[in-house]
């Protein structure tokens, strides 16, 4: 077999993709295994896990691919500092030693990590080719438009590209700083939350305010031309500041300051999320109709981190000219690493490609998400017995109707199966449940288990033949990766005339627990043949309770990676306020636990 590795590394959320033959046999996030939040060092961890999970060693792999080309990324971050000199003089500071430590020395960096591998077997991918490599080629598709949007590559920003077979043509970029991830960073920072990670929040905040600022970002800071590309205005731009993107013309044109993280929610932040969020999701459907005029293709590919914008993505498939579309799940810049290697092992001789044959499958090449480490029962009681812990064994039958009669009783279970989950969503492997018809459940989770803002909605995850009894939705969307509303028969009577977080307290439908104040939900359909173990449990709890669909919500609590091992699994359990654990076969039920708190294994980062 020949065994191929991607990796990304040092700029947000490091990863290693292990393909043998060119399948996917292994990929993780360097995150979950060193308990650091968007840890962005080299990834170590998730390198030998998937060596491990092969059973190789470096010396045979066949060839190793990195996510992009660090040299030409250098000489933009060093152009780009030149150019504004002397504004930039803080962040030069502060970014060349990172450069002359390690991101220039990839090559020498991969040989001193992985020994027994020549110079002549590492590779380097753009990173836009990375983010379409990663979009197409795991997707059901012979032939397909490609659209990847972020924040910037090495002087890309966006890609429309047409995939057919195993090649990939780009068609037109556009260059940093013009940038979409940018711009949606920047308010990301404004709104109080953390870039790179506070996006999700941003989006999810986004409902509750009124779209007031959308002249005013269109009149002064974003212009987009019919065919889809951009320009923003960089005089309200600090793209060299610590901490913001913005400045002080920005925040004038805002009406203050930044809001500090934890400060109290004005109705103007409300109102500047929800503007923000619509001028993005009519720039994303604006590319798309471009990336369908100059491909002709009806089939659409999506990858880059505002490909996780999932609203967006919702509007894309209602209101654009694709018949179809597939988002990569692991879409920011971990997914970079699956990509690099798929580039490598599909890309032509002439560009240092293994010019290897692709056949699409269906429904896709990515086997769910489920990439990761997984544990055997033996594994899990070893950890089990030196916590002390209180647990009883079952076989798998038990097992669903133990977990599946806790959660309609009201409780709320973490939920351990199987291989984790590569990307940021947990699908049904690594998640926390609970019961999507409780009015309390949403304020439950976030405020005593997850530890988190309460306007931040949470997801159903649905029996995939029973999701158009609830949801517009016609198609699957396994990778919680579409948003859409509900149907009118699943909805409420509400007060229209309430305004801001206030419309938190409303009850807008049957299953209020997942259903967004605007009316839509980001939506995981489950079929028995992709997670079967997930499906058996929805279908435990649909018999018990008529309910087709649980709230599934990662399983970590704020500030944490997702938990991956057994170990990190009993700590959450017990650090938070779950009321039980399914893990591997076992059950564990919090008011037998010997601990009240345990102190964790990972290196917390501020959420």
């Amino acid at each position: 077999m020949r065994y191929v590795l991607g990796i990304s590394a040092f700029y947000h959320d490091s990863a290693a993709a292990l393909l043998g033959d060119g399948k996917i046999l292994a990929a993780a996030q360097e995150e979950r295994f060193s308990r650091r939040k968007n840890d962005a060092r080299f990834p170590l961890k998730a390198i030998e896990f998937c060596l491990g999970h092969a059973g190789i060693t470096p010396g045979e792999l066949e060839a190793v691919s990195f996510y992009e080309k660090p040299i030409l990324k250098f000489s933009r971050t060093l152009e780009t500092f030149l150019s504004l000199a002397p504004q930039g003089l803080g962040a030069f500071a502060r970014t060349m030693p990172a450069w002359l430590a390690e991101r220039l020395f990839v090559r020498k960096i991969v040989r001193e990590n992985l020994p027994g591998l020549s110079d002549g077997r590492i590779f380097f991918t753009s990173h836009h080719q990375a983010h379409a490599a990663s979009a197409f080629f795991p997707s059901p598709f012979a032939e397909a438009a490609i659209l990847t949007v972020d924040g910037v590559g090495e002087w890309a920003t966006t890609m429309l590209g047409h995939g057919e077979g195993q090649q990939i043509q780009a068609v037109s970029e556009l260059r940093f700083p013009h940038s979409l991830g940018l711009l949606y960073s920047a308010f990301t920072a404004y709104c109080g939350f953390r870039v790179n990670s506070g996006e999700y929040k941003l989006m999810g905040l986004a409902p509750y305010g009124e779209p007031t600022w959308v002249k005013t970002i269109r009149d002064n800071l974003f212009e987009q031309k019919l065919d889809g590309s951009f320009r923003l205005n960089l005089r309200f731009f600090d793209l060299f500041a610590e901490d913001y993107l913005s400045n002080a013309r920005f925040n004038q044109l805002f009406g203050g300051p930044p809001r500090k993280p934890e400060a109290p929610m004005e109705q103007r932040h409300l109102d500047i999320a929800r503007s923000i969020q619509q001028v993005t999701e009519e720039a994303m459907l604006s590319l798309a109709r471009q990336a369908h005029a100059v491909t002709g293709s009806p089939r659409l590919c999506m990858a880059g981190g505002v490909a996780l914008n999932c609203v967006a993505n919702g509007r894309i498939l209602r209101e654009g000219p694709f018949h179809d579309i597939w988002i990569q799940p692991a879409a920011g810049d971990a997914g970079g690493a699956l990509g690099a290697a798929l580039a490598l092992w599909h890309g032509p001789t002439e560009c240092a490609g293994l010019n290897q044959p692709r056949t699409p499958a269906t429904p896709d090449s990515m086997q769910g998400s489920f990439l990761g480490p997984e544990f055997s029962d033996t594994q899990i009681e070893t950890i089990l017995r030196e916590h002390n812990a209180n647990f009883q064994r079952l076989n798998e039958p038990e097992l669903l109707d133990r977990t599946a009669r806790a959660l309609a009783s009201g409780q709320v279970i973490g939920w351990v199966q199987g291989r984790m989950e590569y990307g940021p969503r947990a699908l049904g492997h690594r998640s926390i449940l609970g019961d999507p018809r409780s009015p309390r459940m949403q304020s439950l989770i976030n405020q005593k288990v997850k530890f988190r803002e309460s306007f931040r909605p949470f997801a159903p995850a649905i029996v995939a033949d029973r999701a158009a009894e609830y949801f517009d939705l016609d198609k699957a969307s396994p990778y919680m990766l579409l948003v859409a509303p509900l149907r009118a028969s699943q909805q409420l009577p509400v007060d229209e005339s309430v305004r801001g977080l206030d419309r938190l307290k409303l009850l807008r439908s049957r299953i209020p627990a997942v259903t967004h104040v605007d009316g839509s939900a980001r939506i995981q359909t489950v079929r028995a043949g992709e997670n079967p173990i997930f499906f058996a449990l929805l279908l435990k709890f649909q018999s018990l309770t008529g309910c087709p669909l649980l709230i599934n919500t990662s399983f970590n609590v704020r500030g944490e990676p997702v938990v991956c091992s057994p170990d990190d699994a009993y700590r959450c359990f017990i650090n938070s306020r779950l009321d039980g654990l399914a893990l591997g076969n076992f059950f564990l039920e919090r008011s037998q636990q010997p601990h009240t708190s345990l102190p964790g294994t990972f290196e917390s980062l501020p959420d």
